[in-house]
């Protein structure tokens, strides 16, 4: 069994610091150096907009100012683990979510609004985009995860368990991954067992590494143990990709993407926002020597 050396996070910091951006370098500092977890939602912050929503590069394949859903799953993924689950921006990502829903609960993947700005090639949306379960399942599996009793819930929720439900099951990784999200957080366990049966199939079809630009591993569907991504999968599978995660470390101390970087700021940042997943991800599983 592979293990990351308390060496290799120094070398991961100082590939941080050189080029990932604040929220990424604090995000660091609050999971492997004790710092404050004030500092993570005081850098998210400026993402934020009126609106409630998020833009401003959050996600950084969207460059422009504007909030779009995913930004919104970002914030929240972040205020979790600031331990910020009754931040006031709870509630207000729950409002802006609310004015984008449309018919029957879902929100869109990503709004027209992205045409206004610089953005990756494949963000693309149809002049009225419906809601789509990636990312209303994952939205919805945070809220849950966080105990918010925000309204936005309920009907998102419903959203989510037809698709689940009463959808054709032909989902692809993203999709998966929401809907793993959804289920993992759900309060309806016995229902989200019977979800889990239901598409255990489509879910492993989804996961093909293999597959002509596919940049998804079973730590995707797993990056922790327990969840519905953790039972899908052979545990002979996870060990063998966190093994192939500790040497695809590159030489500076980070990691990479998979996908290409269509400007050249993107790189810093979504390596530096990868390598913090993946450092996480092997603590997780116990594949990190004690700093």
């Amino acid at each position: 069994m592979r293990t990351l050396h308390a060496k290799d996070l120094d070398a991961a910091e100082d590939f941080l610091r050189l080029n990932a951006r604040l929220i990424d370098r604090r995000r660091f500092a609050l999971h492997f150096r004790g710092g404050p977890a004030a500092a993570v939602v005081a850098a998210l912050r400026p993402y934020e907009n009126p609106d409630g929503g998020y833009g401003h590069a959050l996600e950084p394949d969207l460059r422009g100012e504007a909030s779009q859903p995913v930004p919104a799953q970002h914030a929240l993924e972040i205020l979790h683990e600031a331990g910020a689950d009754t931040d006031p921006a709870v509630d207000r990502i729950g409002d802006y979510l609310a004015s984008i829903t449309r018919t029957g609960g879902g929100v869109p993947f990503v709004l027209p609004t992205v045409r206004d700005a610089p953005r990756a090639p494949w963000w693309q949306t149809p002049d009225d985009p419906p809601g789509s379960l990636n990312p209303t399942a994952t939205l919805a599996g945070l809220l849950h995860l966080m105990g918010s009793r925000h309204p936005w819930l309920a009907a998102a929720t419903e959203f989510s368990w037809n698709h689940l439900e009463n959808g054709e099951h032909e989902l692809g990784p993203y999709d998966a991954l929401a809907a793993l999200r959804f289920l993992d957080h759900v309060p309806d366990r016995d229902r989200a067992d019977a979800a889990f049966d239901r598409i255990r199939g489509p879910l492993l079809a989804s996961l093909d590494p293999g597959a002509p630009g596919a940049h998804h591993s079973p730590l995707d569907y797993a990056p922790a143990p327990g969840g519905y991504g953790h039972r899908l999968l052979d545990p002979a599978a996870i060990d063998a990709d966190l093994d192939a995660l500790i040497d695809a470390r590159l030489d500076d101390g980070g990691w990479t993407v998979q996908f290409p970087f269509w400007t050249p700021i993107t790189e810093p940042e979504w390596r530096g926002h990868v390598t913090v997943e993946n450092l996480r991800t092997l603590q997780a599983y116990g594949r990190l020597e004690n700093p």
